[in-house]
């Protein structure tokens, strides 16, 4: 037992329920090998001074550009209860070497508090994986009646995910974190951090593949959360994935088990039917191996209902109630910038209408872009608008993949593309090669610099009642904004 660990008194059932402070100063004192200056108790973790909550311990983190003991003051003035820092402040802290080093070394002590008992699922992919993170956590919470825990928004990096540990309770039975990476070696250290027992890949696509020499590189380097596996651990991978050999023979290698999900006869959680439920969703069964399981996703489009797959056979790999886990997909709501739908104003026409807005704002990659155009063709619409931003870190083959994701266009029905970034050009330039295919109305394409741009061409053309109007692109095109002004 760590140290760390041996600070914990666990609970009685009786005393199950008593509020606990997150941290004390000695506990933090001993993770980091630091010096508390006097007794205190936090409730959170934050390094970012703007979003400190009363109670918090404020990380006063170095930066590339930025500073944090130069927000210390202002971290106690929003409400922070303590800080880790280099040197002394006026305020209560822990005094360490290297703040950095000091939040990875609370998450590792977070991390060998929980429960023997508890269990800790990893989950990365090209596309999917905060969406599958969001709801792995309502599945397990859901059943473990508020004793699961996950990472927050999409801190899934160097700094997100000793973050996301140090913020996990000891009461903790579930710990769901996302990991992400965009070079070889990162996901090898962050999963040794996290120390999964079942580690989930979602998919493999050319997301970031700008840093790789090609696809087999980037499953490669995600097949890495596998070498952080506690023994014994569970790996899940895609059956359907034109790299499920290379992820299998990765993943042998470190899990006990491997499950792999999808279509293919060889799933081992394989789907079986999908038909449409009311509002958009589907009603899928699966095959678990030793039985079937039928349930409801909340939300539209093949990829949910893919990832669904992967979410059932994490829970029960975890040893979560499939049940839960059922009802948590039926209520599952859109993620901001990835799904979330906004019944918004029609200002068009007679005023009266309503239009859908389908927020895909924070993310896109060919793959994903693919998945969310179908999306988009599914929903019923008197006309589809797509406004689409530029895919980031694709490297030289980057104009063949936006060149390609004409045929999703024209195949969804759109009736207005707005594209946005300068990438976009090769889009443009295809969708005009393709004019002349079937369509069931002639499609208008507009190419514009930025999100501004975007919002002017969106004003011109009028937003009318029955219109959907999805807006992806990567988070930097800056789309976001474009979102809010419209919801």
């Amino acid at each position: 037992m760590t140290a760390t660990a041996a600070l914990i008194d666990w609970p009685s059932e009786a005393d199950d329920d008593t509020p606990l402070a997150l941290w004390s100063a000695s506990e933090i004192a001993v993770a980091t090998g630091g010096k508390a200056s006097t007794a205190f108790e936090v409730n959170g973790v934050a390094f970012d001074s703007r979003e400190v909550m009363e109670g918090d311990l404020f990380l006063a983190l170095r930066g590339e550009s930025a500073d944090g003991h130069r927000f210390v003051t202002g971290a106690f003035g929003k409400g922070a209860a303590a800080a880790i820092v280099e040197h002394p402040v006026l305020h209560p802290h822990v005094l360490v070497e290297d703040t950095t080093a000091a939040l990875e070394a609370l998450g590792r002590a977070a991390r060998a508090r929980i429960s023997p008992e508890a269990r800790v699922i990893g989950v990365t992919g090209s596309a999917g994986k905060t969406s599958v993170k969001e709801a792995l956590f309502a599945a397990l919470d859901r059943g473990s009646r508020g004793r699961a825990h996950r990472s927050v928004k999409s801190y899934n990096n160097h700094v997100g995910v000793p973050l996301s540990l140090a913020r996990m309770p000891a009461r903790t039975q579930f710990g769901v974190f996302e990991m992400g990476m965009n070079h070889a070696g990162e996901l090898s250290a962050l999963t040794r951090l996290v120390r999964p027992h079942v580690a989930v890949v979602t998919t493999i696509a050319p997301a970031h593949i700008g840093h790789f020499s090609g696809e087999e590189a980037i499953a490669d380097a995600k097949g890495e959360i596998f070498e952080g596996l506690e023994p014994g651990g569970v790996a899940i991978i895609p059956a359907d994935n034109a790299h499920y050999e290379r992820l299998r023979a990765k993943a042998a290698q470190h899990a006990g088990t491997v499950i792999s999900f999808g279509r293919a006869a060889h799933a081992d959680v394989r789907l079986l039917d999908v038909v449409a439920a009311p509002g958009g969703g589907s009603l899928v069964t699966a095959d678990l191996g030793d039985g079937k399981l039928c349930y409801t996703v909340a939300q539209p489009g093949d990829h949910w209902v893919i990832n669904s797959l992967a979410i059932m056979a994490a829970v029960r790999a975890a040893g979560g109630d499939l049940g839960a886990a059922g009802l948590a997909l039926a209520e599952m709501e859109g993620l901001a910038g990835r799904g979330a739908r906004h019944t918004i104003a029609a200002p068009d026409g007679d005023g009266s209408g309503v239009a859908t807005l389908i927020d895909e704002s924070y993310n896109a990659n060919p793959a994903s872009m693919a998945v969310t155009l179908a999306g988009l063709g599914a929903t019923p619409a008197a006309r589809r608008i797509a406004v689409l931003g530029a895919m980031r870190e694709l490297g030289a083959d980057e104009d063949r993949y936006h060149a390609e994701l004409a045929g999703p266009v024209m195949a969804a029905g759109i009736a207005h593309a707005v594209l946005v970034g300068p990438e976009m050009a090769a889009l443009a330039d295809a969708l005009g090669k393709s004019a002349g295919a079937a369509l069931a109305a002639p499609l208008q394409v507009d190419h514009v610099q930025t999100a501004d741009d975007a919002a002017q061409v969106l004003a011109r053309i009028g937003i009318a009642g029955g219109d959907a109007i999805l807006v992806k692109g990567s988070n930097s095109v800056g789309l976001g904004a474009l979102i809010k002004s419209l919801a």
